[in-house]
């Protein structure tokens, strides 16, 4: 569930990249890497990603070891990637939605079904990204690409110790006007019924009434409902506290060591951004040319060493420096990690029922 950080947060990548792996920043070596035969296609492909999502020299080194040129669409959403496709697929071959979106256009036939033979490089993920996946079961249509949570990002030197409680940012005015809550509706409702002992992913109408009253009781205390600043609020010292993603608060931590990431002990979110193929894509042999290329394990590391969020390529991280696979904003611990829930999609009944209820937070 990545998010646009825009220049800023594109700033903030750049100069963490600069330490990790600095070889990585003149490219990787492709000479390993087979030549995919795309006789029957044009040698291009359009991928439809989000911004900054990607690393430096990924679509260059795929042309180099392909000879497939890549054009890349940015997308600020999951609502606009939905939108963009359902009208008609207007030429993308691989696009990247979450894992709830991936059920959604999979029910309305807007994704055409992986061939695995042609992505070899399935067997460097993890198991657990491969098996019982609720949201697309046997990987029927997409394959994972980062993974990640949404919790608390804090400013250290105004806790005495971590936050680690959904309360700092749904039921207490110690920090009024220093909180900043993400706008997106699955977040910022489905934590407040997390708070409140309830699954993310209810849709009992009275749960949800429950939730929709603690944002609104809270509503004075908070700055901002953030829609991709939040991270921006707590590195420029408007806010000690935000609910955002931990890869954005991970690139904080590596400029400013008063910046930290936890998940609550209620629980937090977790997400899967995913690789699938749109319905129609013009090039499908070299999307999953594309695709396979992605979980190459040199290729994998090299684009998680840039976007900063959890891979699921177990072969990359193998290889990766403990600053990558031991920092807790990364990979949380795993007791952390089973208290917290994917989003996944509920029917449009339910999900216009909590929109209704985040339009009523937002005008209170």
């Amino acid at each position: 569930m990545r998010r646009n950080r825009g220049i800023s947060g594109l700033l903030r990548g750049l100069s963490r990249r600069q330490f990790l792996h600095g070889s990585m920043a003149a490219g990787i070596s492709v000479t390993g890497f087979p030549r995919f035969a795309a006789a029957a296609e044009a040698r291009q492909l359009n991928f439809y990603n989000w911004d900054t999502y990607i690393g430096e020299t990924t679509l260059a080194d795929f042309k180099a070891a392909t000879g497939i040129s890549v054009k890349m669409d940015l997308f600020a959403d999951n609502d606009e990637l939905f939108a963009k496709l359902r009208a008609g697929n207007p030429g993308y071959d691989v696009i990247v939605p979450s894992n709830n979106w991936v059920a959604r256009m999979a029910l309305a036939g807007m994704l055409e079904p992986l061939n695995h033979s042609l992505i070899p490089n399935i067997k460097n993920l993890a198991p657990r990204f491969l098996n019982n996946v609720s949201f697309d079961p046997g990987r029927k249509f997409s394959l994972p690409y980062m993974w990640g949570t949404v919790g608390i990002g804090y400013r250290k030197s105004k806790f005495s110790s971590p936050p680690n409680s959904l309360k700092w940012l749904y039921d207490s005015n110690t920090y009024s006007g220093r909180i900043a809550l993400m706008s997106e509706c699955d977040f910022l409702l489905g934590m407040a019924l997390k708070y409140l002992g309830y699954s993310i992913n209810s849709t009992d109408a009275v749960q949800i009434a429950q939730a929709e009253a603690l944002v609104i009781k809270q509503k004075p205390h908070i700055k901002s409902f953030a829609e991709d600043n939040g991270q921006d609020l707590l590195a420029s010292g408007d806010v000690d506290l935000v609910m955002e993603w931990n890869g954005d608060i991970a690139q904080l931590m590596a400029e400013d060591d008063d910046i930290g990431y936890v998940l609550p002990g209620e629980g937090g979110v977790l997400w899967e951004d995913t690789l699938a193929i749109p319905r129609g894509a013009p090039h499908p042999e070299n999307a999953h040319a594309f695709i396979n290329f992605i979980h190459d394990p040199m290729v994998n590391m090299a684009i998680a060493n840039t976007v900063q969020y959890a891979t699921p390529n177990q072969a990359a991280i193998a290889m990766m420096d403990k600053a990558y696979t031991q920092n807790p904003a990364i990979f949380p611990p795993e007791a952390a990690l089973i208290k917290s829930e994917t989003i996944i999609y509920l029917g449009e009944e339910a999900v216009s029922m909590r929109q209704d209820s985040c339009t009523r937070i937002f005008a209170a």
